[in-house]
């Protein structure tokens, strides 16, 4: 046994590098973080009290409108609006959203990077402290997978999503959460976790959710890491199995991964929301509330289409030689 801790001890060799970038980063995002949040966010947050404003008077006109055209009454003081007027504040709520959206960016761009600058001064701690294996080869298969998987993850949620409003905040039914799954499936915690991190935060800084990113970029971290833990340390599911224990196993992990997501999604987002974006508390509750509904919903369709999807891939994968295993 103490051979054995040597040999390992004598493989492994401890390294600063990414500790030093992750530091580096850190302080950088920090200081970006607190400008950007002092300035452009600011005015973001007036610019949507102002959207807020515009989209209540739309909703009363149109309200009335309908109203005025139910009950047959035409032209009454009360309900009639020229056109323009009505088209006029649909344009200035375009116009505000658009500004809006501009305004947020840098604010979230420097959380994002916060976030990266988190989880590489974590892992070069990791590596500082316990070291790394010496001489490793870069795993070219695994890399590949894990950017076309990122790729699929923004795919999933940028383009197969019905977006909900709520106020001036958005949420949405998507089918990003499939992909980060089936990747924690195929390649892994750390891997799949970083599939769909990278891919769904990308998703998010470039349409209308650009506030959500650092929150995605985390959750979608945590579900492949857990989905990745129970699939490959507990069930071992890249060895050879029975058909029956394999989708066991399968659906099992996406279950645990989804109800992490289902309990964490809303929860993180109302503090999120909150405390870090300034959004007001009734909002954001009724935002959580929402969203708890589309993130469930997002979890079965999740759960049922990964482990389809990674049952029907797994054997084709061994055939062709591209099945990545994990230990």
């Amino acid at each position: 046994m103490k051979k054995e801790k040597q040999e390992t001890k004598q493989s492994r060799e401890k390294r600063y590098g990414l500790l030093i970038v992750g530091t580096v980063l850190l302080i950088a995002g920090i200081i970006l973080a607190v400008c950007t949040h002092n300035s452009s966010y600011k005015q973001s947050v007036e610019t949507g009290k102002e959207l807020s404003t515009v989209k209540a008077q739309i909703k009363e006109i149109e309200e009335a409108q309908k109203a005025a055209e139910e009950s047959g009454v035409e032209n009454s003081e009360t309900t009639a609006v020229p056109a323009g007027d009505l088209a006029a504040l649909k344009a200035r709520s375009s116009e505000l959203s658009g500004k809006k959206l501009n305004q947020e960016r840098p604010y979230s761009y420097s959380l994002a990077l916060l976030f990266v600058a988190i989880l590489f001064t974590l892992k070069g701690l990791v590596n500082a402290v316990i070291g790394v294996e010496k001489a490793a080869k870069p795993d070219v298969k695994r890399i590949a997978m894990a950017g076309l998987l990122a790729a699929l993850c923004y795919i999933g949620f940028a383009f197969l999503k019905i977006d909900i409003t709520v106020g001036t905040e958005k949420t949405a039914f998507h089918f990003g959460n499939v992909f980060c799954v089936l990747a924690a499936l195929l390649l892994g915690g750390y891997w799949g976790g970083m599939a769909g991190a990278i891919g769904m935060t990308i998703g998010d800084l470039t349409t209308a959710y650009v506030t959500s990113a650092p929150k995605t970029f985390l959750l979608k971290f945590m579900i492949g890491l857990i989905v990745g833990f129970v699939a490959h340390k507990l069930f071992r599911l890249s060895k050879d199995h029975s058909a029956k224990f394999v989708a066991t196993a399968t659906v099992v992990s996406c279950i645990c991964g989804m109800a992490f997501n289902i309990v964490a999604d809303p929860l993180v987002g109302y503090f999120y929301k909150t405390y870090l974006l300034g959004v007001p508390q009734d909002l954001a509750k009724a935002l959580a509330k929402i969203s708890a509904i589309t993130t469930t919903v997002n979890a079965v369709v999740a759960v049922i289409a990964a482990s389809v999807f990674y049952l029907a891939l797994r054997p084709a994968l061994k055939k062709s030689g591209m099945f990545v295993s994990n230990p």
